[in-house]
């Protein structure tokens, strides 16, 4: 299995490094063509801001959507908001490049500066195969889910009923940061999405 993670900014070494020790092969995505033959692309966090223009300037809205129409996609903070169809924080999306293919709102740097970063053990059913086991949520910036719609489900949310985690099809957002913690069932989990739309796929096209 070959998985991409966009590198034009933020912390995607991380997320490549757990890959490779999952077995995967791991590909630093830095220009459209490199989306080429990826069963999967996980967006890392950074600034989200950066990321679209990054994007725009590279020429890869256009390959990025076609992209996710065929494969998983995995966003986590700054990639949630980029995936996202609307910020709901009470801005404009102006100077805001998004790439707009899921059904969520969010709420960008949510829970406050860096500074008031912090972990908390999350329960998430979706990916602890029948064992109840907390996962260690680390949130940097982080945004958070104000709402779901159409077929974006959450998967996880805090005790106050704040939604960190959705999912829509084949598509994955978190707000926390999976890659910066020692534990890799999330990992695991988009794995088993692009395995699972990659064999869809080729159903398809028989």
């Amino acid at each position: 299995m070959r998985i991409g993670v966009l590198a034009l900014q933020g912390a995607f070494i991380e997320h490549i490094k757990i890959l490779r020790e999952l077995g995967v092969t791991a590909v630093e995505v830095r220009l459209p063509e490199d989306l080429e033959g990826l069963d999967g692309l996980i967006i890392p966090g950074g600034e989200s801001t950066t990321i679209g223009k990054l994007a725009t300037m590279y020429h890869f809205m256009e390959p990025l959507r076609a992209f996710a129409a065929q494969k998983a996609v995995w966003g986590t903070c700054a990639g949630m908001i980029f995936m996202a169809k609307e910020i709901g924080d009470g801005r404009s999306n102006h100077g805001q490049p998004l790439l707009a293919i899921m059904d969520i709102v969010v709420d960008r740097n949510a829970f406050g500066r860096q500074v008031d970063s912090f972990e908390i053990d999350l329960d998430v059913p979706a990916i602890n195969n029948g064992e109840v086991k907390p996962f260690p949520a680390v949130f940097i910036r982080a945004p958070k889910l104000v709402s779901t719609k159409g077929k974006a489900t959450v998967l996880a949310q805090l005790v106050d009923g704040t939604a960190v985690a959705a999912q829509e099809g084949n598509w994955l957002v978190t707000s926390f940061h999976p890659e910066l913690t020692g534990d890799n069932r999330f990992h695991k989990y988009f794995l088993q999405l692009a395995q699972s739309q990659g064999e869809q796929w080729s159903m398809v096209n028989c």
